[in-house]
């Protein structure tokens, strides 16, 4: 239940109003089995339990959790290349003749339509949550892509969905900078013990990673005499979990630390009631980490959309 990567975006009242039919539009966009000559499916399974029956989101308070759901057949490009040579190979020796482009094409779509139905499918789950009182979309993970294609299942569920990313009106990277080499870090933030360091002139200039390091250490300083910039950097907040920020202000690595797991305890009734309180405190738990976040950075909700 609890994340470990955010991706953000943001979206406005009036489409916050607008997600209220969320539960309603995910019924006709629920994951469904790959087809034999189908390489992948997407959809939406359910956050919490399992079956047909189970629903599509999980509400706690103001927010609403989904999952997005995929199959994708494992079929390397390197078995299909090696069996179409062995083909056009055996063609050449039996029949004397060089295999043409175009029959080359032919051959490889026989092939799939002859591997696919036996290839080993890989399931893969995504959750995210909508925050309809604050207008964020958070989603678990760290990679861009892939928050843009859950964005998309969405926004083909509504119809619509004009989530958009952020737009910090302060710059990330020297604000973060400025945190470092100056010790100016905001009320209730400390220095974790990891950074990655790049030179900003160049786009091969040197990069610098430092791990459980000790971020007030001299070789740190000594990076950033050289005009190094923060581009990642550990951070703790309140007490109450790490994290590592980058300046395209995803958060990474996030932990929530031992304060906040003892708050969940282990005495829920059965596994609904645990997914109650463990949505609840991660979404508490965010809902001040996010208000933080838009206010050292600027992010501004939409007033329209």
């Amino acid at each position: 239940m609890f994340f470990r990567n955010l991706t953000l975006f943001r979206f406005s009242p009036a489409v916050a109003d607008d997600l209220k039919r969320l539960d309603e539009a995910l019924g006709e966009h629920r994951l469904r089995p790959c087809g034999p000559l189908e390489m992948f499916t997407k959809g939406f399974v359910p956050p919490v339990g399992r079956g047909d029956d189970a629903p599509l989101t999980h509400v706690v308070k103001h927010c609403t959790m989904v999952t997005v759901g995929g199959e994708d057949k494992l079929l390397p490009a390197a078995v299909v290349n090696d069996e179409l040579q062995r083909k056009v190979r055996k063609i050449a020796e039996e029949e004397g003749r060089k295999v043409g482009g175009r029959e080359r094409k032919r051959l490889k779509e026989d092939l799939l339509t002859e591997l696919l139905p036996r290839a080993f499918v890989r399931n893969s789950r995504m959750s995210a949550y909508v925050d309809t009182k604050h207008g964020w979309l958070v989603l678990d993970t760290s990679s861009r892509k892939s928050a843009e294609n859950a964005l998309t299942q969405i926004r083909e569920a509504l119809g619509s969905f004009p989530a958009v990313p952020l737009a910090p009106e302060e710059g990330p990277r020297v604000l973060m900078t400025d945190w470092l080499a100056n010790g100016t870090l905001p009320a209730g933030l400390a220095l974790g013990d990891e950074v990655e360091l790049r030179d900003p002139a160049t786009a091969t200039g040197a990069i610098a990673k430092c791990r459980r390091q000790d971020l007030d250490a001299e070789e740190v300083k000594e990076h950033l005499r050289n005009g190094k910039q923060v581009f990642q950097l550990g951070l703790v907040f309140d007490d109450r979990m790490s994290f590592v920020l980058g300046e395209d202000l995803i958060v990474r690595k996030l932990k929530f630390l031992d304060v906040v797991m003892d708050e969940l305890g282990d005495s829920h009734e059965d596994a609904a009631a645990e997914a109650d309180a463990g949505f609840a405190l991660l979404t508490l738990e965010l809902e001040r980490l996010l208000a933080k976040l838009e206010e050292w950075f600027g992010l501004p909700r939409p007033s329209e959309g």
